[in-house]
This record gives structure tokens, C-alpha cells and sequence, in this order.
């Protein structure tokens, strides 16, 4: 029998959701177990760094990373696999695109500190401590990772072979992911694992070419499953967003957030979206277009609530574009 393949599962900023997709195959599980070995995956076994910077160059098949690029310690460790392993995918919407960890690109490294452990109603810290790189203390010295001003996504700290998006990736993609790397039958360097087109194409809603007078929240409103939700003046990404996930929010009467990133020829999602939320309204007038956009909640976080990192703008202050930890890279 031919040498098993060797795969291994890492997280940097994210929920751990992936992790979960990944047993989301059920029993499939086991024809995974069947073709690989899994050498590293945080969340079932225990690991530790040495034991990979040990491992050959390019020992591990395939590396398959999720999670955005918060701190040194997210960097360092992708880098590392990137040099154990064959191939690396970025698995998940926020390696693709930063994901929600992203959104804090809005705020300064300062103003995120300042507002977990000291103006949080249910923070008690009078004495303003904050956590410090190094601390020193009677057994020694402690270290954290730097936390970055600006949350990255993977393919802005190493090379990234393959791309597998959605929040999380679903497990038909995951399974033909394997099975592609199982097979040899790789695609291009560079591809996205996911369709071409929008959303959109993937819908059933039917669409009338209705103008709206404003917008709503999914839960201030009982959508009509049948019709489109941006013509219900409900905000849906869909005709943004890369199609591939079996439109399984829509299938159960949640528009699409957005998660599998902007299709192909759609540079910018959110300014996109917002394009699109503008063309929609019924009225000619820009500053009434002004006064509905601006009513709407949370804007950025609706039009970049995945992809901020892998937006033209990446974070609210463009001098901080890069930080010095991963601009030497």
C-alpha cells in the first residue's frame, strides 16, 4: 500500500468553526482516515511547536489554515507550516478574506485595548492593566504574542496554493477538496474551490425588478420566502457573493451575508454591494439616497462583514495599511 498522505488542521483568528466543518463530512471522516494521516490538529490532539519545526521541509501533503492574521504568533506559525508543507489552503472565510476578526480593522490596536479592559460595563480593572508582551515574574519571564494593528488575511503572509471560502466551507467542498488532492488531480495554483458566478445565479427567489424605499433587518420583518430579499428592501449579499455554498442561508429564509467573498470580476465586495443597495432605491434625489443609507445600522459591518482585509481600503487608517511585523515579510 502507498505511503498515506499527511495533512494538517491549524487555526489562527477565528471562531473554531471550522474546525467543526471539518468533522461537519460525518462518516466520510473515515475515508479521510483512510488515505491520511493527520500529523497536526489543535483542537483533537496534542502538538507542539518543536514537534513540527522538527518535521522535514515540505513533509506535510497539505496544510489546511484558517483564521486571519492577528498576532505574531498566528504569523509565525503560518509561516512555519508553509515550509513543512507541500501545499497550503486557506480554509475558511477568514483566511480567505479576515473574516469577522477583520472588522476590527476599524479601530486602532489602542482603541480595542482600551475598550476590553477598561470600558466593557462588566470590566472591574481600576487599576487599568493591560496585557504586556513581556512580564516578568518569580519563576521567570512571560511572553504573549504582539497583537497587530491590522488583522490579515493568510495570502498577505505566505503563499497560498488553494483557496477554500464560506463561513465555514461546507463539506460537499471540503470532500472535493480531499478527494481532488486523493486523486492527484489538483487544479490550477491559485483556484478557488467554490463556483464562478453570484449567488444570485444559485437563487430561486424570483426577481421583479422592484425598486424599495428603504431598507430592513432580517428581524424587523416575515420575508416572503418566494421573492428576492433585496427587493423586499432586506440587505442580501447575494448578488456579491461567490456561489458554491448550495445557498444555504436562503434555504432556510436568511439572506446571504457574504461569506465565500466576491465572485469573479468583482474587485470590491462592500463597494459593490453598496452599488448595488443604491441602484435599488426609488428615488432620484441624493440626499434622500444619502439619509437611507446612513439610517442603515452598521453599515460597514453589512458590506464588509467577511472580506475587510481583502478589501481596496484593508482597515479605516490607510498610513497603518501595513504593520512592521508583516511588512519585513
Amino acid at each position: 500500500m502507498a505511503d498515506k498522505l499527511k495533512f494538517a488542521f491549524y487555526w489562527n483568528a477565528s471562531c473554531g468553526g471550522c474546525e467543526v466543518a471539518v468533522l461537519d463530512i460525518h462518516e466520510k471522516i473515515l475515508d479521510v482516515a483512510a488515505i491520511a494521516d493527520i500529523l497536526m490538529w489543535p483542537v483533537a490532539m496534542d502538538f507542539k511547536e518543536e514537534d513540527v519545526e522538527a518535521l522535514p521541509d515540505q513533509h506535510i501533503d497539505v496544510a489546511f489554515i484558517n483564521g486571519g492574521i492577528r498576532n505574531s504568533e498566528n504569523k509565525k506559525m503560518s509561516q512555519l507550516l508553509r515550509q513543512k508543507s507541500k501545499y497550503v489552503v486557506a480554509f475558511g472565510a477568514c483566511a480567505n478574506f479576515g473574516g469577522i476578526p477583520a472588522l476590527a480593522n476599524f479601530h486602532h490596536k489602542e482603541s480595542i485595548f482600551d475598550r476590553v479592559y477598561s470600558e466593557t460595563p462588566s470590566t472591574v480593572n481600576p487599576e487599568g492593566v493591560w496585557p504586556q508582551e513581556i512580564t516578568e515574574v518569580p519563576e521567570g519571564e512571560l511572553s504573549l504574542p504582539t497583537f497587530f494593528n491590522t488583522v490579515y488575511m493568510l495570502a498577505e503572509v505566505v503563499d497560498v496554493d488553494y483557496y477554500l471560502p464560506g463561513c465555514p466551507p461546507p463539506p460537499d467542498l471540503i470532500l472535493a477538496a480531499v478527494e481532488a488532492i486523493a486523486s492527484g488531480n489538483l487544479p490550477p495554483r491559485g483556484t478557488v474551490i467554490a463556483g464562478e458566478k453570484s449567488v444570485c445565479h444559485s437563487c430561486d427567489r424570483v426577481k421583479e425588478e422592484k425598486k424599495v424605499t428603504g431598507f430592513r433587518r432580517i428581524h424587523e420583518v416575515i420575508p416572503d420566502p418566494e421573492r428576492c430579499f433585496l427587493e423586499q428592501g432586506i440587505i442580501c449579499a447575494g448578488s456579491v457573493t461567490r456561489d458554491g455554498c448550495g445557498t444555504r442561508c436562503l434555504n432556510v429564509d436568511m439572506p446571504c451575508r457574504g461569506c465565500f467573498g466576491a465572485p469573479e470580476g468583482v474587485i470590491d465586495q462592500g463597494a459593490q454591494l453598496l452599488s448595488t443597495l443604491t441602484t435599488l432605491l426609488d428615488t432620484d434625489d441624493l440626499e434622500e439616497v444619502r439619509s437611507i443609507i446612513g439610517s442603515i445600522p452598521d453599515l460597514s459591518g453589512y458590506l464588509y462583514r467577511f472580506t475587510l482585509s481583502d478589501s481596496l481600503m484593508k482597515r479605516r487608517i490607510v498610513a497603518e495599511l501595513k504593520d512592521k511585523e508583516v511588512a519585513s515579510h
